[in-house]
């Protein structure tokens, strides 16, 4: 960041703050633009700080020429194409060619192994430690309370093989995720078919996809 500020101001030893010429030249360009999106509302604030006087002659549109055009018939004037921002990488301040991204991919790499050492490092604290050690303290006592008899004769497991799990690829993670209470590479697991989940979720798997009774017995007598 402090890169990118370097190459757009500068501060003399008067301690005023410069645009860098590089940058004044590129924004000087684009006054014309400027002026024809402004003139509009500069109008606009003019009639309307005439409305409240006692004057009834209109102010006249000599940015817009707006009421010579409408005196001759003429159309509006024509939306302004406005320029594409540069994109910047906010790492080095440098102009950025993988547009949608933040970063460049040099500094995308740093990024990115900062994030995760700093996440590394927040799930060893004590607050995230006992947070996961509750929720596996959670899921031990559901399956130890779960019984075979809570799960319907028709969903067995090679209905969840060959129905449920294939139509999990079109389910985002993040359902899968809330539907079962799980962390998100476990959802990644059950979408890849890297796991079977425990037949407790199974329900809520075939309901997540629209698998029921009847669909079941109507693939199984084909």
């Amino acid at each position: 960041m402090n890169h990118c500020v370097g190459r757009t101001f500068s501060k003399p030893p008067t301690a005023a703050v410069r645009l860098m010429s590089d940058f004044a030249s590129r924004l000087s360009s684009t006054a014309l633009t400027w002026r024809t999106l402004l003139a509009p509302w500069a109008e606009y604030v003019a009639r309307t700080l005439w409305s409240v006087t006692s004057r009834p002659k209109i102010p006249a549109s000599r940015l817009t020429q707006q009421h010579r055009r409408e005196a001759k018939g003429r159309p509006p004037l024509p939306l302004v194409e406005l320029p594409k921002p540069d994109v910047i990488c906010r790492g080095c301040g440098k102009q950025n060619r993988r547009r949608g991204t933040r970063f460049c991919s040099q500094c995308a790499a740093t990024a990115t192994n900062e994030n995760f050492d700093a996440g590394r490092k927040r799930a060893q604290q004590p607050e995230s430690l006992a947070k996961r050690s509750a929720t596996q303290r959670q899921h031990r006592q559901a399956i130890q309370s779960w019984k075979p008899s809570d799960l319907p004769a028709w969903l067995t497991r090679d209905v969840y093989v060959k129905q449920i799990q294939p139509a999990l690829a079109g389910v985002a993670k993040s359902r899968i995720r809330s539907a079962l209470g799980v962390s998100e590479p476990y959802a990644s697991d059950i979408q890849a078919d890297k796991r079977i989940p425990h037949p407790r979720h199974w329900r809520a798997l075939a309901k997540l996809v629209g698998v029921s009774y009847r669909v079941s017995q109507s693939t199984q007598s084909r």
